[in-house]
């Protein structure tokens, strides 16, 4: 952080009101704004002369599921290249809260807030196209969501007899949900009683002779012997 961008930080905060605080994050200046007022800080920092962020990099977005105000913040990304920084402006929002669209002050803001609406659900008031982008039209739930889940809700596959795509819900057989830890090696090194003490997992293999370490046990020091394994 420089005493330049510290000062354009607080010469931001003493122009637009709409900014509550500021604060610095890999040598970024980082606004934190009013979600009402996100196209007046916008139109600000693209247009006054000490900012000139004429790019707008990106739009996305960060759950906090746990968070009782709300729920998401949204992450502006500026570029101004007349003066070589980056400006973040970060707004709350909650599945019922319309975010102002800032389409009109950069057209770059429509396909963001499009991928932001399908991967949180966040809707933006005044986008002229608000619909899926990287998910099918037909589908449900918000994938970047904490709370959605890893292998989502339905699977999708081509049919041969149907000559089309078909959703089918996830099925995961137990095989690939039940898990003991114990590979048929990792139960025991050094097999005194073999048929008395066979450890889940250990069945997998062939037991190896009374007294006489596995071939496939990790080294963890034990040598075997013609007496017994010792270490």
């Amino acid at each position: 952080m420089t005493d330049a961008l510290e000062d354009l930080a607080e010469y931001i905060e003493e122009k637009v009101e709409a900014v509550e605080s500021h604060s610095f994050e890999h040598g970024e200046l980082i606004l934190n704004a009013k979600t009402e007022h996100i196209k007046r800080v916008l139109n600000f920092l693209r247009d006054d002369k000490e900012c000139q962020c004429q790019l707008l990099m990106d739009i996305t977005g960060v759950d906090y599921p746990d968070r009782i105000d709300a729920r998401f913040e949204l992450v502006y990304q500026l570029l101004s290249l007349r003066h070589n920084h980056r400006i973040r402006v970060k707004v709350k929002a909650d599945e019922d809260t319309l975010v102002p669209s800032v389409v009109a002050i950069f057209s770059s803001a429509a396909w963001f807030e499009r991928e932001t609406w399908d991967m949180y659900g966040v809707m933006f008031d005044g986008n002229p196209d608000l619909r899926r982008i990287l998910t099918d039209y037909g589908f449900e739930g918000h994938p970047q969501r904490k709370d959605f889940p890893l292998t989502g809700y339905v699977e999708l596959r081509y049919d041969e007899e149907l000559k089309r795509v078909v959703y089918e819900p996830v099925k995961l057989t137990q095989d690939f949900r039940s898990f003991d830890y114990l590979s048929p090696w990792e139960g025991m090194t050094d097999v005194q009683r073999a048929e008395a003490m066979v450890l889940p997992g250990d069945e997998k293999a062939d037991l190896p002779p009374v007294g006489e370490v596995s071939r496939h046990a990790p080294a963890h020091g034990w040598k075997s012997s013609k007496r017994g394994a010792s270490k």
